[in-house]
């Protein structure tokens, strides 16, 4: 039996651009058959739903609203939830799993985060780095910001996406050996055409814990996803994306790289 987790999950309680809170996103997952979901709002340096000018301690009773209302909904209904965050850097963005509220509670110094010092700590601490679509291109967006020595692994399906999106974030992940994973950056929980906005991983066992789903990224164990694997396939019609690494002092320069028309 397969077990389905949608691991990007944003609420309008901790993410500004979240539309559905965290009970209706866990209604909606149950109805349509997942074993469960990680919330993963924007954090403090993104489109947080949470006023910075708050101490902060406030600040991360009112970003952990969210997950705490779907999980105490997830609960109820027997609907796995899990708690993370995303991290906003230049528009290159990073999903944290396996670090808690209690650990954020103590360390307000994650809002000052440099890429490295985020690895560092994070795997100290066993949890996991994933960068966050990393090939999306979008008005708001002023570079494609690849950081592979950054993370432990890399989102090569974002439901947010377009296809070629993904189709070139499948390419980069496999030249740099980095875990793929797979989550639908939901913002909105509609049973309406669901199938083609949701997505996830697929599990043989449900997830004893976060840290758990952490330990597969860092071990680069295979994952198995919900949505068909066609979407990596290469589109002759997508656009060029020019695309920049990161060097070690964290600094961006082209990669002259075409990911999409090798």
């Amino acid at each position: 039996m397969p077990f389905l987790y949608d691991t990007h999950v944003h609420t309008c309680q901790g993410s500004k651009c979240g539309t559905s809170t965290g009970a209706e996103h866990a209604r909606f997952y149950k109805e349509i058959g997942f074993q469960g979901i990680i919330i993963t709002d924007h954090f403090f340096n993104g489109n947080t739903a949470v006023p910075r000018d708050l101490p902060w301690k406030e600040r991360v009773e009112l970003f952990c609203s969210g997950y705490e209302d779907a999980l105490s909904e997830g609960q109820k209904i027997g609907l796995d939830v899990f708690f993370g965050w995303e991290q906003n850097f230049n528009h290159d963005e990073y999903l944290i799993y396996g670090l808690d509220k209690n650990w954020l509670l103590n360390h307000p110094e994650v809002e000052s985060w440099t890429r490295a010092e985020q690895l560092q700590v994070v795997s100290k601490h066993g949890g996991c780095v994933v960068q966050a679509h990393p090939f999306r291109n979008r008005a708001y967006i002023s570079q494609i910001i690849l950081g592979p020595q950054f993370c432990h692994g890399v989102e090569v399906i974002n439901m947010g996406n377009f296809a070629y999106n993904d189709a070139a974030a499948y390419r980069f992940a496999q030249e740099y050996g980095l875990t793929m994973t797979a989550g639908s950056d939901n913002h909105f929980s509609c049973a309406d055409n669901w199938k083609d906005t949701i997505g996830g991983i697929v599990l043989d066992k449900p997830l004893a814990s976060v840290m758990e789903y952490a330990r597969i990224i860092r071990e680069h164990l295979p994952l198995r996803f919900s949505v068909d694997e066609s979407r990596f396939a290469l589109q002759p019609d997508a656009p060029s994306l020019e695309t920049f690494w990161l060097d070690e002092n964290e600094q961006p320069s082209p990669t002259g790289r075409n990911w999409l028309h090798p």
